[in-house]
């Protein structure tokens, strides 16, 4: 068997070859015009961003009030003191419960208040509480009494 010698007869370079840059060419055209039918076209949603809009229904969401009475009478609305233990109208308290209802009729929100008291707090503190959250409207009360730590 003879092998072949490119410079034995004289033409050692071809030259570049055009047919198979073409065959490579429509190959790749043929991969991309299948892959180009395989995306998933993403669907334009019609949405609209939230803004400042007045609501007609009352929200969701409450905010719920905690009132402390401790044993010598200190009264704490959300863990800020409150009016001294002497008073028992308590204008500071009932200013603050008036703020926060008229808060919650503007958010078209129920105000919730929890009173927890310890157990050895006195009567009094309790009905004067009571009594500044009558003055400021408030109805949504519930009554617990305070765990003790160990």
């Amino acid at each position: 068997m003879k092998r072949f010698n490119p410079n034995a007869h004289g033409e050692g370079n071809l030259g570049f070859q055009i047919a198979p840059m073409i065959d490579v060419v429509f190959v790749i055209m043929l991969f991309f015009m299948v892959m180009a039918g395989a995306v998933k076209v993403e669907n334009e949603l019609n949405q609209k961003l939230p803004g400042t809009v007045e609501t007609s229904k009352s929200a969701d969401f409450t905010d719920e009030i905690i009132i402390n009475i401790a044993v010598n009478g200190e009264i704490l609305l959300n863990d800020e003191p409150m009016d001294p233990v002497g008073t028992h109208r308590m204008p500071h308290l009932t200013a603050s419960l008036m703020r926060l209802k008229q808060g919650g009729d503007a958010a078209k929100s129920p105000v919730l208040v929890t009173i927890i008291s310890e157990p050895e707090a006195r009567y009094d503190r309790v009905v004067d509480t009571l009594d500044a959250l009558a003055s400021a409207e408030i109805s949504n009360v519930t009554f617990t009494l305070s765990e003790e730590e160990e």
